[in-house]
């Protein structure tokens, strides 16, 4: 038995990834991933351990670099564009939060958080997306991004530490990347 809930416009509600009861716009350190649709190949190649951008690519890292120029409050650490997904480390460093940007550092002042306003990680993710769409289809049409994107908030130096390296040494892993398409089973697993 479906609850009304659990729909909206007849379609079915995906719960969401995000930590339930988290500022999203608080002040700290956040792991992201973000995924092209179907993990489609739209922004390279892995070439001898090195991505090798193509001009979808190139697109997706110009805006990457863009984003502290449209949030002022944003810093950009450890970030990789590969084939299908970027990952990339963004930090929340909002002055006008109490707390400073520490890792693991969450204002949780308001009662109820509202992830979807100006500052809040949501929303920067999803004009970046955005912006990057606009421009790709000018060249390809068939572009698009996964609705959603991974995050993961970085609670201390040690977890910092590995997934810095992780993104720096994602392209030489590409052969075992879960999300590299030729290594999905004919059955999908």
């Amino acid at each position: 038995m479906n609850k009304m809930s659990d729909k909206f416009r007849d379609k079915y509600r995906i719960p969401s990834s995000r930590l339930q009861n988290w500022d999203y716009s608080s002040n700290g350190y956040y792991f992201i991933t973000i995924c092209t649709k179907d993990r489609i190949d739209f922004f390279g190649k892995i070439i001898d351990d090195k991505i090798q951008l193509s001009i979808n690519g190139e697109i997706a890292k110009k805006y990457w670099l863009e984003i502290p120029i449209h949030f002022l409050f944003v810093e950009l650490d450890e970030f990789i564009i590969m084939p299908n997904h970027v990952h990339g480390i963004v930090i929340i460093n909002n002055m006008s939060n109490v707390e400073t940007p520490n890792l693991g550092v969450s204002t949780m002042g308001k009662t109820k958080p509202n992830n979807w306003e100006h500052g809040c990680l949501g929303v920067i993710i999803n004009q970046y997306k955005r912006i990057c769409t606009m421009k790709i289809r000018k060249i390809n049409i068939n572009f698009s991004w996964q609705a959603r994107f991974y995050d993961n908030i970085i609670r201390n130096e040690k977890s910092f530490y590995y997934i810095r390296k992780y993104i720096k040494e994602n392209p030489m892993n590409w052969e075992q990347d879960r999300n590299n398409l030729s290594n999905q089973q004919p059955n999908g697993n």
